[in-house]
C-alpha cells in the first residue's frame, strides 16, 4: 500500500553541481546545487535552479555564463562547504585553498581539481516563484584524462564523482552497476 507524503522536492540521487561565476567585481565565486540537470541534447544545455536572494543569482543575471564541476569524494568537504556560505560573505576558494581558472569559452571560473568542468552560456531564465532556472548551452567540457576510459568518455564510478540524496541530506558515490541503459529492456522489443 503506498501512503502519501504531499508535495515535496524530491528526486534521488542529485547532482551535486559545484557551479562557478564572477562576481561584479570580477572574484570567482562557486554554490553547490542539487536542483539542476541536462535538460536537453541539442543544443547541449544544462538548467540550474536558483534562489533570488543568493549571491550568485546576481553574477548569472550579469555574466550571463556558469561553469559546473563535479567534485570528487576527496573534496567532500569543500563541495559542502560551497553550499554553506555566501561568496558576499567570504572568498570560498581562498577559504578552502581550491583553485579558480578562467574559463577558455564562457565568462565564468572552472574548479581545477574537480576532475570534470562543463562551461555553459545562459540562454534563457524562468522564474518560477522561489527559484529561478537558468538554462545554460554547454560551450566545452574538460574532463582529466584519467577518469576516461578507453571510448573518451568520463567513467563516474572511477572518478569517484558525488551525488546528493535530498531524503537523507547525504552526499552519495555511484553504487554497484545495475544493467546497461538502452539494453536492460530490449527484451520487450
Amino acid at each position: 500500500m503506498k501512503k502519501t507524503l504531499g508535495v515535496r522536492e524530491l528526486a534521488f540521487p542529485a547532482p551535486a553541481f559545484v557551479v562557478g561565476t564572477y562576481d561584479g567585481a570580477g572574484m570567482p565565486n562557486g554554490i553547490t546545487l542539487a536542483w539542476c540537470g541536462i535538460v536537453s541534447s541539442g543544443p547541449a544545455s544544462i538548467g540550474i535552479s536558483v534562489r533570488p536572494g543568493r549571491y550568485s543569482y546576481k553574477s548569472l543575471m550579469e555574466r550571463r555564463a556558469f561553469t559546473v564541476n563535479f567534485a570528487p569524494e576527496k573534496y567532500l568537504a569543500e563541495m559542502d562547504y560551497f553550499g554553506m556560505v555566501s561568496g558576499g560573505d567570504v572568498n570560498k576558494f581562498e577559504k578552502t585553498g581550491l583553485t579558480a581558472v578562467r574559463g577558455d569559452v564562457v565568462d565564468a571560473p572552472y574548479i581545477k581539481e574537480f576532475p570534470v568542468n562543463i562551461e555553459c552560456e545562459v540562454t534563457h531564465t524562468l522564474d518560477l516563484g522561489a527559484h529561478t532556472l537558468f538554462i545554460g548551452e554547454v560551450r566545452d567540457v574538460k574532463a582529466d584524462e584519467e577518469i576516461l576510459d578507453a571510448s573518451g568518455r568520463v567513467d563516474a564510478g572511477s572518478a569517484g564523482i558525488l551525488t546528493f540524496d535530498m531524503t537523507s541530506g547525504s552526499y552519495l558515490l555511484p553504487g554497484a552497476l545495475a544493467g546497461k541503459a538502452f539494453g536492460a529492456g530490449a527484451k520487450y522489443k
